[in-house]
Formats: C-alpha cells, sequence, structure tokens
C-alpha cells in the first residue's frame, strides 16, 4: 500500500539553480563540450585580435592587467570575509535559542532580498556620511554581506546533511556540543561545502564587476577607461568580456575537478 501511495504522489524533484557558473563534469557530454568549445574558442579570439589586429586589441590587453589583478583582490578578500560570516549565520540558523536563530534568519531574509548594487550604494554613500570608507573597503564589505547571507544557508546545509549520531557520538565521548561541532561536525561539513563554495567564488567574482561603479579600478573599470579615452567602446567590452569568460571558464573547472575528487575520496 505504501508503494502504490509513492507511485502515485511521487516526492517532487529538487531543482537546484544558482547565479553561479555551469560547472562541466564528463557525465554531462554537451555541457563539457560546450565548456571546451567555449574555453578554446575565447582563447583563440583573444589570440587573433592581438595578432592581427594589434590595434587597438593588444593596447587593450596591456591596459587591463592592473584591473585582472584588483578583481582578484578583491574577490578573495570578499570570499574570504563572506566565509566567516557565512559560518557563524549557518551556526545560528541552526541554533535551538530563538534569538540567535531568529537574527541569522533575518540576516538572511533581509540581505538576500536586498540586490546586491543597492547595498554597494548604501556602504558607499549613505553609510559614508558616517563613516568614510575607502571604495576598495566598501566593496568587499558590501560583497562580504550579501554573499555572506549565501554562505549562511550553505554551511547550514552542510551542517544539517552530517547524521544526527555523529554529534551524539561525540557527546557520549566526553565532548561538549561546541568541541563536538568543532572537531567532528565542521570538518565533514566542510568537505561537503567546498563545491558549492567554489561555485559561489565564481558567481562572485563575475558580480565584482559591479564595483567598478564605485570606482574601484577592477577588469570592467580599466577598460571603461580605455574606451572613454580612445572611443572604441565595441572593442574594449568585447575584449573585457572575452578576459571575463576565460577567467570563469578556468574557475568553473578548477571547481568541477574540486568535485570529482571529493566524489571519490
Amino acid at each position: 500500500m505504501a508503494e502504490i501511495k509513492e507511485t502515485l504522489n511521487p516526492k517532487p524533484a529538487v531543482i537546484a539553480v544558482t547565479d553561479g557558473p555551469a560547472i562541466p563534469h564528463k557525465k554531462d557530454v554537451g555541457l563539457f563540450t560546450a565548456w571546451r568549445v567555449s574555453f578554446i574558442g575565447a582563447i583563440a579570439i583573444i589570440a587573433y585580435l592581438a595578432i592581427f589586429n594589434r590595434d587597438p586589441y593588444w593596447e587593450i590587453l596591456q591596459f587591463l592587467p592592473d584591473g585582472i589583478l584588483v578583481t582578484f583582490q578583491v574577490t578573495v578578500e570578499a570570499i574570504i570575509l563572506a566565509l566567516i560570516i557565512g559560518l557563524f549565520t549557518g551556526l545560528g540558523r541552526i541554533s535551538k535559542n530563538r534569538v540567535i536563530n531568529g537574527i541569522a534568519s533575518l540576516y538572511v531574509e533581509v540581505i538576500r532580498g536586498i540586490p546586491l548594487l543597492v547595498q554597494l550604494f548604501y556602504i558607499y554613500f549613505a553609510l559614508g556620511r558616517v563613516v568614510n570608507l575607502p571604495a576598495i573597503a566598501s566593496a568587499v564589505i558590501a560583497m562580504a554581506v550579501c554573499y555572506g547571507a549565501y554562505m549562511g544557508e550553505i554551511f547550514r546545509a552542510g551542517i544539517e546533511s552530517i547524521p544526527h549520531g555523529q554529534m551524539e557520538a561525540a557527546r557520549s565521548l566526553g565532548m561538549s556540543t561546541g568541541q563536538a561541532m568543532r572537531h567532528v561536525i565542521l570538518p565533514q561539513a566542510f568537505k561537503t561545502i567546498l563545491p558549492p563554495v567554489g561555485n559561489e567564488f565564481v558567481a562572485l567574482l563575475k558580480d565584482s564587476s559591479l564595483v567598478s561603479i564605485l570606482a574601484v579600478s577592477d577588469l570592467l573599470r580599466r577598460g571603461r577607461e580605455f574606451a572613454s579615452e580612445t572611443f572604441t567602446y565595441f572593442e574594449t567590452y568585447t575584449m573585457v568580456a572575452l578576459v571575463y569568460l576565460v577567467i570563469t571558464l578556468v574557475l568553473s573547472k578548477l571547481v568541477s575537478i574540486m568535485e570529482e575528487r571529493i566524489s571519490v575520496d
């Protein structure tokens, strides 16, 4: 009878779609092939334009490296801070203390309901009237606060994926709840959340293009500066788009390799 009920009322499939990149896996032949075609095609186009159309494409490539470094600087600093925020948020979300749980849940709901661009404006311009922060610091804080809410849900899901018996076993060995969480639960949860964290890292790198509105000299900002000086808007933004594409494709492949190694272990 139970089998008949399950057949008539199957459990709905869970569809996980994020704003991160599509991760290429060898099992997904279409996506894996598309990744290779996109990566090789982007590299080939950049090389062709830089070699056979040196003016202005080669000049554009020489103008962008500083912006690429700033993009990675902002992204890495923001993701590290977001991980710290996300860890405490995730722990707060599973806390049995109603106050702590409520604060963490409220943070997640509020921050995820406000666009990142609005948060960037709010921290740099609105809060700038109270606390004067540099543009890069404002960008890092805004992106960390925004992605910290998403990281909090990733940490929560990772911790809850560990069987409850692990906590009970640790407590039976004389560990406190905090010790069991630090030494038993979190190490296992970290292994589980590494792939989605890598996915969020790539998504954050793409969203870092928004910091150019704060006069942060990232990749997009450098492209805008070159275009405004030379009026080669089509050529400049074509090269900027290709560089972003290559970076995200490389990072998405690294996330894929990480997921494969974790699944094998």
